[in-house]
């Protein structure tokens, strides 16, 4: 399904991404992963036979970095980026008057502002493919509106907004944007969640029962796809039905 195209992924190390990288590796895309664990990134890349790149979604200029290395790697041609960086991991539990101001410019600062970057980054290169796509992972937190973790829900409320006004800037030059929005996945990533949240949605799935992130990863993969621009600007709730749309 994905022969003969590159795909840039962020976020690629561990849980999720790692899950993503695999199942890219096995339709036959090439990948270039960037994720700041350096260790556990590599192994990744190691596993699923794709270069590897250290990255801080938080410092624009290590993003620079990195779309100056994509293009030299690729000769300037790039047919996907998967936005899956992210911060999640102890920013929840606290009510949103108690946030620390802190936390919250770093969550926007890696999620909404990490995004554009690296989107931006890698705009000229996708471009260039004549039939590029970018598939940004946000959250269905953002669609029912999680308690207790706002600055996370803000940051990926932002993402959806994002897919929405890049689809339409990059659409001339038929480049699709599209976005996803799973619930909470079992993977490492997710061990800090309580487990009553686990069970709000492991309860209230339309098709009941905890949800591996392998179940998303081929509906990232064919948004990657030179068929899948006609979808552009949408934003899929991959969640097993918790949430519709």
């Amino acid at each position: 399904m994905l022969k003969g195209r590159t795909i840039l992924l962020t976020g690629a190390a561990r849980g999720l991404g790692a899950e993503i990288a695999r199942t890219l590796a096995g339709h036959g895309a090439r990948l270039i992963l960037a994720d700041i664990a350096e260790d556990e990134g590599r192994a990744t890349a190691a596993a699923t036979g794709a270069e590897f790149l250290s990255v801080d979604l938080g410092a624009p200029d290590s993003i620079a970095k990195v779309g100056a290395a994509v293009a030299e790697m690729t000769g300037g041609v790039l047919h996907g980026l998967v936005n899956n960086g992210a911060i999640a991991t102890g920013i929840g539990g606290v009510p949103f008057d108690e946030i620390e101001i802190d936390s919250w410019d770093l969550v926007q600062r890696v999620n909404v502002r990490g995004t554009w970057l690296m989107t931006r980054a890698a705009a000229p290169l996708l471009k260039a493919s004549g039939s590029g796509r970018i598939v940004n992972v946000a959250s269905d937190t953002a669609l029912w509106g999680a308690p207790r973790l706002m600055s996370y829900v803000a940051s990926k409320g932002a993402i959806l907004s994002m897919t929405r006004s890049l689809a339409r800037e990059l659409g001339p030059d038929r480049v699709g944007v599209t976005a996803v929005a799973p619930g909470i996945l079992t993977t490492e990533s997710t061990d800090y969640v309580p487990e009553a949240r686990h069970r709000q949605y492991s309860d209230g799935r339309a098709v009941p029962g905890p949800q591996g992130p392998e179940e998303i990863t081929d509906v990232i993969a064919f948004l990657l796809t030179e068929g899948a621009l006609t979808l552009t600007g949408q934003s899929l709730p991959v969640n097993n039905g918790f949430v519709f749309n």
